[in-house]
């Protein structure tokens, strides 16, 4: 599974970034995710269809439900993602600033 952009179109919806949060507390069955959304179950299992296929949570069988976790691995590539520009940022600052010292000089 590739895991990265993806992820962010995800994130993109009001909805699943709620259920995404929701997720950073600790794993949850559909029905607790459901609880205070504006929208039904049927439509929040659709919602973490889209994050399980993008590689952002994670589902086990606990009983009857679908207990669903944050992927340790996705989020990995979404922070590996903006560390790669994080990165070329500072890269580019130190550049600038060296530049600059040097006009100074």
């Amino acid at each position: 599974m590739t895991y990265g952009a993806d992820g962010w179109t995800a994130l993109s919806d009001p909805t699943r970034r709620a259920i995404f949060e929701r997720l950073a507390d600790g794993p949850r069955a559909v029905g607790e995710l459901a609880r205070g959304l504006p929208v039904s179950r049927p439509a929040v299992s659709q919602h973490l269809k889209v994050l399980k296929d993008a590689g952002l949570v994670s589902d086990r069988p606990v009983g009857n439900r679908r207990v669903y976790q944050l992927n340790p691995e996705g989020l990995g590539a979404l922070r590996a993602y903006l560390d790669r520009f994080w990165t070329l940022s500072l890269d580019a600052f130190k550049q600038a600033a060296e530049q600059s010292n040097k006009e100074v000089s």
